[in-house]
């Protein structure tokens, strides 16, 4: 068995390890081995895409922690880049679109699991739900590769090397609900930097703006679910919630 070596990066869910030539990322959880099969399962469905993500190598228990062993990631995160005059729009823009030209086939259905996520969330009282539940039925879904975290300390490297990480809540859907979920991170991370990108998907893709950020309300409600306790006031109010 390969030694773990040193931590390359840590996030709410999983930390990162070097292993050997490869990564090693071990979820915080005990509980988390269904965790680590979906996000191997689902590098496996990507990789016969030939998108920028790392390949999978293999899905078990180290020393008590449930993990996946997947290709290291190559240079420096774009969120060293963000914050700079310089912040790497287009670059981002044109992996996701990257992401989204694929189809989706065998990966979970995005609309159901905001649906799911809708029903499960705290705070939002039964009219509510029934109007966020109503509003994203009304919304057109799609059959497209949505990687549902990309931010940029998920993504690394940079041109033709980049690759994007943190696979686990990959689905098939509207890839305009993935640029907004970017958004809300966006808007909770960089406020002042959040609309930039989603102007610069819209114009490289043809869309409207009005498009993307018409899956805000529903994608706030769902992630009341994700424990980010900090951000509950805004997600409410996003969601419409007063």
């Amino acid at each position: 068995m390969t030694e773990i070596g040193r931590l390359l990066g840590s996030g709410k869910e999983a930390e990162v390890f070097e292993y050997g030539a490869l990564a090693l990322k071990l979820y915080r959880h005990a509980a988390a081995k269904a965790s680590a099969f979906r996000e191997g399962a689902n590098l496996a469905i990507v990789a016969r895409l030939s998108l920028p993500a790392p390949d999978v190598h293999a899905v078990g228990e180290f020393n008590g922690r449930w993990g996946v062993v997947m290709d290291r990631a190559p240079g420096s995160c774009f969120a060293e880049r963000f914050m700079t005059a310089s912040a790497p729009f287009e670059e981002m823009a044109q992996l996701h679109r990257r992401v989204h030209q694929q189809s989706g086939d065998g990966l979970p259905s995005l609309t159901a699991r905001l649906s799911a996520g809708i029903r499960r969330a705290d705070g939002l009282d039964a009219s509510s739900r029934h109007r966020l539940l109503s509003e994203l039925e009304s919304l057109p879904d799609g059959d497209r590769v949505c990687h549902g975290d990309v931010h940029p300390y998920n993504i690394h490297g940079a041109g033709q090397a980049a690759m994007i990480v943190d696979w686990l809540d990959a689905c098939c859907g509207n890839p305009l609900a993935d640029v907004c979920r970017t958004y809300l991170l966006l808007r909770h991370a960089v406020p002042e930097r959040a609309m930039d990108y989603v102007e610069t998907y819209a114009a490289m893709s043809g869309v409207e703006v009005g498009a993307i950020l018409a899956w805000l309300a529903p994608i706030a409600a769902a992630r009341l679910t994700e424990g980010v306790a900090d951000e509950n006031d805004e997600l409410l109010r996003l969601a419409g919630v007063s």
